[in-house]
């Protein structure tokens, strides 16, 4: 019986949200109570990752909503990766908050999802009451770029691509686009104070050699928001799938929910 329940839940299909001159987005969308939490993956992550199906399995415990989705050009979203950019990947955010999601929702974001949760916040106030961020990487292709030596800068602007080293890809590289470097340069966030006034809840391991610890730090100080808090793992990853790692994300996700039922509104 077991097998046939799991098999069933890998078939359940796919839903897709149709939107007109934007391409149509994958999602999974489990109903239940709020606030409802939404999964925003990472840099070409997917709907399937380790900490959004852990995540799944936690509100289904709990019967709470959940809505997990790849963004456009990634996974089985429609569009073309080559024409994404940081602000159609935060418009994909605002069509699942805005057309898919019901009521109250606390936001996990993954990395690059980190930075679009904190504009989708700013956006959404009145429909985003807390977020999670897991290794946020608020402003963090355009630091890397930017710390460059200048010489290897202009070199990428006449190539028009930058090989940017990473050990998450077969290759050793990703190939950003110097067009999606400067187009993300609209949306960095830390140069200012940032709008967000719910619980923010930022985890992240000092041994992340990806996105450095410290940008939690530079969030958690440029959030206008009183109630931040800072959780730093000394051993971990990146990607901070481990089984306490994925114990910590479920917990803070259980002590928000905990939190909002008690909160006047």
């Amino acid at each position: 019986m077991a097998c046939s329940v799991i098999a069933c839940r890998k078939m359940a299909s796919l839903s897709f949200l149709n939107r007109p001159d934007l391409p149509n987005l994958a999602y999974k969308n489990l109903k239940g109570k709020t606030p409802g939490i939404i999964f925003i993956p990472g840099y070409l992550s997917t709907m399937n990752g380790t900490k959004a199906l852990a995540i799944e399995e936690f509100c289904k415990s709990v019967g709470h909503a959940y809505i997990r989705f790849d963004y456009s050009g990634v996974g089985n979203s429609d569009g073309n990766l080559k024409d994404c950019t940081v602000g159609k990947w935060r418009k994909d955010v605002l069509s699942i908050l805005d057309d898919v999601a019901k009521g109250p929702q606390i936001l996990v974001g993954s990395s690059l999802g980190g930075w679009l949760m904190l504009h989708a916040a700013v956006a959404r106030p009145e429909k985003v009451v807390a977020l999670i961020g897991v290794a946020t990487a608020t402003d963090a292709l355009v630091t890397q770029f930017r710390q460059l030596p200048v010489e290897v800068q202009k070199e990428v602007e006449m190539k028009g691509v930058w090989s940017m080293p990473s050990k998450y890809n077969e290759e050793g590289f990703h190939h950003v686009q110097y067009s999606f470097i400067k187009e993300a340069e609209h949306h960095c966030l830390l140069h200012s104070p940032i709008p967000v006034h719910c619980p923010v809840r930022l985890l992240h391991s000092m041994m992340d050699d990806v996105i450095p610890w410290h940008t939690s730090m530079q969030v958690a100080d440029r959030l206008l928001s009183t109630d931040v808090d800072v959780i730093l793992r000394k051993h971990s990853d990146h990607e901070m799938k481990e089984k306490a790692d994925i114990q910590l994300l479920v917990y803070t996700i259980d002590d928000l929910i905990d939190k909002l039922s008690t909160m006047p509104h």
